[in-house]
């Protein structure tokens, strides 16, 4: 089978399509045939060799796609059968013609999504899911502060907020994506090139401050993180994009306001819990994607890219212009 890959950490320009061996089903997996798979922070890291993937998991790049199932291995107890169309969240594998998953992974796709719209559903939206319910506690009408408020995991927080009850509130660096934030549900969005996003947060909510914070970007932002942060508020933290390094007091400040600072990744998390959060997912949310529901989510795409565009589709991530997924479409 083809797959996307790359001899030696670096840029996109290392990036290339290679024979390998197709991998088969044990125990309780299926194996999936690839349509199409979307990219994400993760596989630039891991491209740049910052980021390995986790013990037994594929070298591929990939952490999501769709498809339908090409084999059942043994012991499957599912009621998935053969050619069955279906998204899943992977710690690696996605960009190649076939991966293999183990079968609580899998999801139906919701009816009137193309294979391509759902390949951008499980790892943003299960992360959105993850950080607004499971470790956020998010309750109706809190306030939301939801940084990368244009990416994958942003547009789909900002949904999930509203049907919620929450009010979510974004930073993002352009106008363009703001305004397209606001079109998904944001009460408001913040130019942090242009604005300090905690005092245009604390403006907004007349002093309070928010409730949640969900933050990607770490180490730059953590002033103004707990500057804006409500009493009792929870800010969690899924990324670094910001750095690592902090100088100052956050200790003293995050105590003033009796904070919590969550700290969470879901690619390293177990097969349980993984199994637990689809579980979670599926009855909670995905019947919301469907084209009957009053509340209807949707799957933002940016881009959709063959998969032999490859490095151009990494040069694009990189540069920080796309509102919602870029999803890669495999040869059929």
């Amino acid at each position: 089978m083809l797959a996307v890959h790359f001899d030696k950490p670096g840029g996109p320009e290392n990036l290339y399509l290679k024979e390998v061996a197709k991998p088969s089903p044990v125990e309780s997996e299926v194996l999936l045939k690839v349509a199409a798979s979307a990219l994400n922070r993760a596989d630039l890291l891991q491209r740049q060799g910052q980021y390995p993937p986790p013990p037994g998991a594929s070298s591929i790049l990939g952490l999501e796609a769709s498809g339908h199932i090409a084999a059942l291995g043994p012991a499957c107890q599912g009621h998935w059968k053969i050619g069955d169309p279906v998204m899943v969240l992977l710690p690696g594998g996605g960009q190649a013609q076939y991966v293999t998953v183990p079968e609580g992974l899998l999801m139906p796709i919701p009816a009137g999504l193309t294979l391509s719209q759902a390949a951008a559903i499980p790892e943003a939206w299960l992360t959105a899911f993850q950080l607004l319910h499971l470790l956020g506690h998010v309750q109706a009408g809190d306030s939301v502060l939801i940084h990368a408020g244009s990416s994958g995991v942003g547009t789909a927080a900002i949904q999930l907020a509203r049907m919620a009850g929450a009010i979510p509130l974004v930073t993002a660096g352009s106008q363009h994506k703001l305004q397209m934030a606001e079109k998904l549900g944001a009460a408001a969005g913040f130019n942090y090139k242009e604005e300090d996003f905690s005092e245009a947060t604390l403006k907004f909510t007349k002093g309070a401050g928010v409730n949640l914070i969900l933050d990607c970007i770490g180490g730059s932002y953590w002033e103004k993180n707990v500057n804006c942060l409500a009493l009792d508020g929870r800010w969690v933290l899924y990324g670094l994009m910001g750095g690592n390094d902090i100088n100052g007091p956050l200790l003293s400040k995050l105590l003033f306001k009796r904070g919590s600072l969550i700290t969470t990744l879901l690619r390293s998390r177990d097969e349980k819990y993984k199994q637990m959060l689809v579980e979670a997912f599926t009855k909670q949310i995905l019947p919301h994607f469907s084209t009957e529901s009053p509340q209807r989510l949707v799957p933002v795409l940016d881009r959709v890219y063959p998969v032999t565009a490859i490095q151009e589709a990494h040069a694009y991530m990189e540069s920080n212009k796309n509102v919602g997924k870029i999803v890669l479409e495999l040869p059929q």
